[in-house]
């Protein structure tokens, strides 16, 4: 469904270059500490397939030596074939276990935990993935003209195609799309759907006990859950469960309008919609508008004051559903809207977030070509470029990412840390608080070392 919301947009891409060894520093707020990772040699490496566990502790990518592959995991190298296959190397959500596609001549297979598994004629792009709870992996194969999933192990039906392949969270069911001739359908622990003319948005319920799907025959759209079909309409995107798996929501576009369907009761119209959230409590619906050139929230049914524009995806609730906050734009300047209530004016905002209690703000504010953090309205010290802000549990300190020249350092509480080449906040890289008072990331320093960083906060 096209989206004509202005998109806010700045650009967080924080290079990491090249890192040292065991070494303990004290700051005025924080003690540090250093564990070296693995050194890359970039010469071999293959850019593309570097990944960052989700705990951010550790790093896995591919590398070249001679006409041989092979992916090094903490700077451990895995066993060398012919070749790795282009985006498959992935971390379980657990961080304990790691899985990629390799290829022995025309065979390809799924290596996991350093084991392989069958080989086929090929592993669908993008298709190998862990359970939620790290036990299973799934993924997409092909032999010969026919596809089929593979979890753990066990190949299921064969189709003409498979798609959109997605574990529930529970991790004890696994759902897709397939195909056979010009049909589609889905495929939920082995059992086969009614058929249709194309799917799109499968979906679990969080308590995964529903899927819901969008299903199209002929020229129209519809949303299926639990196997029941609900009003056709010209498109459907955006298919959200609210989170007590009790209530689900979709944007729907009917002739030149679109509007949002809460439980099959359908909303006002607008020229166009996006930006559809469900408050944690799952009481209330809120997504962004727009009617001819001006955009506004909408929360409940009930609209907003009116803007330029409403930044794309900023829509957000705080934890206990009482409060709402987005950025809007007017006259081509950018604010944090808090309960109604509009905040400075910057040349653009990003990463809006609530405290964990919910009664702090924090965003990344442009201002010419330098940025910084804005908490509670106070702003933080200008940078060339900021990672997004982050509240420890407690709600007491927030931290981010900032670049000063050419050095990167993470700030906590206004107060710079330990300078580095890099701070890692590409593919999956991220500061972690690993208590209310202690943190820990991954940074670069010198000829392609990295190491994991610990921070320790004290008390001033």
């Amino acid at each position: 469904m096209a989206k004509k919301f202005v998109v806010l947009c700045i650009a967080v891409f924080l290079v990491f270059i090249s890192m040292a060894s065991f070494a303990e520093e004290k700051s005025p707020n924080r003690e540090t500490s250093e564990r070296p990772i693995v050194q890359i040699d970039f010469s071999s490496w293959i850019q593309e397939s570097f990944r960052i566990s989700p705990d951010s502790r550790h790093v896995a990518y591919g590398a070249q030596a001679g006409n041989k592959q092979f992916v090094v995991i903490d700077g451990k190298k895995e066993k060398q074939y012919d070749g790795t296959l282009q985006d498959t190397l992935i971390f379980s959500p657990d961080s304990r276990r790691v899985a990629y596609g390799a290829r022995v001549g025309n065979g390809r297979f799924v290596v996991v935990d350093g084991k392989e598994e069958k080989q086929y004629d090929g592993i669908g792009n993008g298709s190998l993935m862990f359970s939620p709870d790290s036990r299973h992996v799934a993924y997409g194969a092909k032999a010969g003209n026919k596809q089929f999933v593979v979890v753990d192990g066990k190949e299921g039906k064969q189709y003409d195609g498979i798609g959109g392949l997605i574990f529930s969270p529970d991790s004890k069911s696994v759902a897709y799309a397939a195909m056979a001739g010009n049909k589609m359908f889905i495929v939920v622990d082995g059992k086969e759907g009614k058929q249709c003319d194309g799917i799109s948005t499968l979906v679990f319920s969080p308590d995964s006990k529903l899927v819901a799907y969008g299903a199209k025959t002929g020229n129209k759209q519809f949303v299926v859950v639990d196997g029941k079909e609900g009003k056709q309409y010209d498109g459907i995107a955006a298919l959200i469960f609210s989170p007590d798996s009790k209530s689900m929501v979709y944007e729907v576009q009917a002739g030149n309008k679109q509007f949002v369907v809460v439980d099959g009761k359908e909303g006002k119209q607008y020229d166009s919609i996006g930006g559809l959230v469900f408050s944690p409590d799952s009481k209330s619906v809120a997504y962004g508008a727009r009617v001819g050139n001006k955009g506004f929230a909408v929360v409940d049914g009930k609209e907003e004051k009116q803007y330029d524009g409403i930044g794309n995806g900023s829509l957000i609730f705080s934890p206990d559903s009482k409060r709402v906050a987005y950025g809007a734009m007017s006259d081509h300047k950018w604010a944090v809207i808090v309960d109604g209530k509009e905040g400075k004016q910057y040349d653009g905002i990003a990463a809006l977030i609530f405290s964990p209690d919910s009664k702090h703000v924090a965003y990344m504010a442009k201002a010419g070509n330098k940025m910084f953090v804005v908490v509670d309205g106070k702003e933080g010290k200008e940078y060339d470029s900021l990672g997004v802000p982050l509240f420890s549990s407690d709600n007491k300190h927030v931290a981010y990412v900032a670049k000063a020249g050419n050095k990167q350092f993470v700030v906590v509480d206004g107060k710079e840390g330990k300078e580095y080449n890099g701070i890692v906040t590409l593919e999956g890289g991220k500061i972690v608080f690993d208590s209310f008072d202690s943190l820990h990331y991954l940074a670069v320093k010198d000829k392609g070392i990295y190491l994991l960083v610990e921070e320790k906060i004290r008390d001033n």
